[in-house]
């Protein structure tokens, strides 16, 4: 149990500073080169992997500023998704 709560308490440490990291490279991109992805983050953390889905936004409320917005998801697991973390932000371009 101990060993488990150290994962844990590990994962939810790391994964917001990995998933940070990881949205502040896709937040810098233009718009043309915003597409969903994945990876890992290699040797530097065994065993964490990301994705990233990027999605209009939809919304009668906002009207036609909907069109210039983008949602960002990253999601950061470990260990073949026995945790995962989730982040998401909304980006503005105009053109």
């Amino acid at each position: 149990q101990t060993i488990s709560m150290h994962q844990s308490a590990r994962f939810y440490t790391t994964a917001p500073l990995l998933a940070q990291n990881k949205m502040a490279e896709f937040e810098i991109k233009p718009l043309d080169e915003l597409t969903d992805d994945s990876g890992s983050f290699a040797d530097e953390f065994p065993g964490y992997s990301w994705k990233v889905a990027i999605n209009d936004v939809e919304s009668e409320t906002l009207g036609s500023t909907a069109e210039d917005l983008k949602k960002i998801d990253i999601i950061v697991s470990f260990n073949q998704d026995e945790f995962t973390y989730d982040l998401r932000t909304y980006r503005f371009y105009s053109e």
